[in-house]
């Protein structure tokens, strides 16, 4: 017989990999697959993560990480989506260089690139909000795992979605 905590924690690890296959699937500008996922379901990862989050806040005086890392540590799953720069070719000026040259030219990323990463994301949340996980985008932990080489050295992006399955969503009321 399972526990009740076991099933939660099962039932996450399954709507994070649901997760990161609709990131993976979702439309992308001109078909350019850069999104990149990953999910982080064992201890000594997250808590690596929630180092980096502490130290980026204490580091840059950005308290919000310290917050969003204290929000994590009872997450059973975390789902990281990044984006690797790639020109759309486009030559738009969207992302105020005048042609996707100058803009790889400067070492910028395409606006598309971070408009295919809302979109993956969204996508990723929608999957956990209808099987009625709890969950949250938040920069912070992108942010930490970039640091952290989590993606390598070509995702210049990324957001990462915490995981809950409890009475109270605990992204929700979160203290400054």
């Amino acid at each position: 017989m399972k526990t009740p905590a076991e099933l939660e924690k099962s039932a996450a690890l399954q709507v994070a990999a649901l997760m990161a296959a609709a990131a993976r699937t979702a439309p992308k500008t001109c078909g350019i697959d850069n999104i990149k996922t990953a999910a982080i379901d064992d201890e000594p990862t997250k808590q690596k993560v929630i180092s980096r989050m502490r130290e980026i806040a204490t580091k840059e005086s950005r308290p919000g990480l310290a917050r969003d890392a204290g929000n994590i540590e009872n997450s059973p799953a975390l789902v990281i989506i990044g984006v690797e720069p790639n020109p759309a070719g486009l030559n738009c000026g969207f992302c105020g260089k005048p042609t996707c040259e100058a803009l790889e030219m400067a070492g910028g990323t395409c606006t598309f690139n971070s408009i295919d990463l809302g979109i993956a994301t969204m996508s990723a949340a929608e999957v956990a909000g209808r099987f009625h996980i709890d969950n949250r985008i938040m920069y912070s932990i992108g942010r930490a795992c970039m640091d952290l080489g989590m993606f390598g050295p070509k995702v210049k992006q990324a957001l990462g979605i915490p995981l809950s399955v409890t009475g109270k969503n605990p992204f929700f009321d979160r203290k400054a």
